[in-house]
């Protein structure tokens, strides 16, 4: 059955806003994601059109925008989150005022558990469990991290470490909304520096998307 595109942008609970793009099953493959990243670029603030490029170490930006962004797809979903403007940071390097990544991933994909190991420390497998859900949400908080980082040749299991998971919570900001049970985690780049990180999960249909973020970064704020 075909369906029309669906665009929805909305803040998270803890300050940052994602843009989400779904729909068009009866498109597939780099098709449906060029697509999707078209709606993407054609829905930017007052109407005006969007163009993405990407930095040296690849990480994706918005052209003319002093905007910390990042992207995540898998079939059926794009997923991109963004910080407030931060004209005092050089988003060209790792700084805890834009420390950022988002993942997403499909809440039945048993794959994970079969490569789980790969990114999970033994510690880290056994705070996880074997749960498939409480994985995925390992994998996309793993992912997310490593986009936040800004450094391609750290180790997944030593370098990015899950203290605790996220319980998923609600997409969006509610008014009267308890604080969202956000996980913890830490960032431990090439030159041994430990940076604390948060991590923030909800679902969006058969989704499940991770947030890791840097407490320092700059957010949206409620109202």
């Amino acid at each position: 059955m075909e369906t029309d595109f669906i665009y929805w942008r909305h803040i998270t609970p803890v300050g940052i806003k994602v843009e989400e793009v779904s729909g068009r099953e009866d498109k597939s493959g780099a098709v449906w994601l060029a697509m999707a990243r078209q709606i993407y670029c054609e829905n930017g603030r007052d109407g005006a059109y969007r163009s993405v490029l990407h930095l040296a170490s690849g990480a994706p930006l918005l052209d003319g925008e002093e905007t910390r962004i990042s992207i995540s797809h898998t079939e059926g979903l794009l997923a991109v989150a963004s910080l407030p403007k931060t004209p005092e940071a050089d988003l060209a390097t790792f700084s805890p005022r834009t420390a950022m990544g988002i993942d997403v991933e499909r809440r039945d994909r048993m794959q994970v558990m079969k490569v789980r190991e790969r990114f999970l420390s033994p510690e880290e497998m056994e705070l996880v469990g074997d749960s498939c859900e409480r994985n995925i949400i390992a994998w996309t908080a793993k992912e997310a991290l490593y986009k936040a980082s800004f450094e391609k040749e750290l180790d997944w299991r030593k370098n990015y470490r899950i203290i605790s998971l996220p319980e998923p919570g609600v997409p969006t900001m509610l008014k009267g909304a308890e604080a969202p049970a956000v996980g913890r985690a830490e960032l431990i780049r090439a030159d041994g520096t430990v940076f604390p990180m948060e991590l923030y999960s909800y679902y969006s249909d058969d989704f499940c998307i991770t947030i890791a973020y840097s407490p320092k970064c700059a957010k949206y704020k409620r109202g």
